[in-house]
C-alpha cells in the first residue's frame, strides 16, 4: 500500500509541476500605455468627482459588467469597440476617457486605450488595477 501512495504522490507532483508554468506565464497588462495616464482606484474616485464629463468605459464582457461595475460606466467590449462607437460617445478628441477591465491579468482595457490613442484621443486615463482593485478598495458598485 505504501508503494501505491508513493507512486500516487510522485504522479501528483508531476502534474503540479507540469501545470505550474502555465499559471506563471499568464499574461499581465503592461505597466503603462503610451498616450495615457495610469490611475489607481483612489484617483478614479477623484476623477469622477472632479470631471463631470468623464466617460468611463468598462472593457469587460457584458456578463461581467452586469454583475457589477463602476457607477456611470458604459460597457464597450474592447474587441467590439469601433472608431464610430467611440466617436458617438466622445465626439471630441479632448473628451476625458477612462478605460478599465478586470485588473492586472486582463488586457482588454489596455487594448482599448491603445486603440483610442491611435484614433487621436488625448485625455485618456487607464485604470490598470481595474475592477479587482475597485472592489478590493470597497468602492461603490453599480449593478
Amino acid at each position: 500500500m505504501s508503494r501505491f501512495l508513493s507512486q500516487w504522490f510522485v504522479a501528483l507532483l508531476g502534474v503540479w509541476f507540469a501545470l505550474a508554468p502555465a499559471h506563471a506565464e499568464k499574461p499581465t497588462a503592461p505597466e503603462s500605455v503610451s498616450g495615457t495616464t495610469r490611475v489607481t482606484a483612489e484617483a478614479v474616485f477623484q476623477l469622477v468627482t472632479t470631471l463631470p464629463d468623464l466617460l468611463i468605459l468598462d472593457s469587460r464582457h457584458a456578463e461581467e459588467y452586469a454583475k457589477g461595475h463602476i457607477e456611470g460606466a458604459i460597457n464597450l467590449l474592447d474587441t467590439k469597440m469601433t472608431r464610430d462607437d467611440l466617436a458617438r460617445l466622445a465626439p471630441r478628441p479632448d473628451h476625458p476617457l477612462l478605460f478599465y477591465c478586470n485588473g492586472e491579468y486582463c488586457m482588454r482595457s489596455s487594448n482599448a486605450a491603445k486603440q483610442a490613442v491611435a484614433w487621436g484621443y488625448r485625455r485618456i486615463y487607464w485604470f490598470r488595477g481595474g475592477w479587482q482593485e475597485w472592489i478590493d478598495q470597497h468602492l461603490p458598485v453599480a449593478r
